[in-house]
């Protein structure tokens, strides 16, 4: 006499095995594909804030006032004194693993009536 003791017949644990397998293989390429991702956004990067470049060419050493500025290109980045003058930096870098670092930076002096006393664009990369 045999009695079954609900163990699955050799056919069906054939197929659960294969089921097991397509599970771990699809397991493995999602992750592999997650770590890829993951690579590629932490390889990527921002620093800065973001401004309008076409705005430098309308800067005018001793007629730009600050509040000029201020209202073309936003709050600096950074701000600091240089001989006793303040100074502001806006600045704008951009960087990843499957392209070229793009920069760009503008530095404004002023002098002690607020009004520009000399200004600097630099840029790295194409805008």
């Amino acid at each position: 006499m045999v009695i079954d003791g609900g163990f699955p017949e050799s056919g069906d644990f054939v197929f659960s095995s294969q089921l097991s397998r397509r599970s771990v293989m699809k397991d493995k390429i999602l992750g592999i594909t997650g770590i890829l991702i993951l690579s590629l956004t932490m390889g990527c990067g921002t620093m800065g804030n973001n401004f309008d470049t076409s705005q430098v060419r309308t800067i005018q050493n001793g007629v730009t006032t600050q509040v000029d500025v201020l209202d073309r290109f936003g709050p600096p980045f950074k701000e600091g004194v240089e001989n006793g003058r303040v100074m502001w930096t806006y600045q704008f870098d951009v960087w990843s693993l499957i392209d070229t670092t793009k920069s760009k930076d503008l530095v404004i002096l002023f002098d002690d009536r607020r009004i520009v006393r000399a200004h600097r664009y630099t840029t790295s990369g194409h805008e």
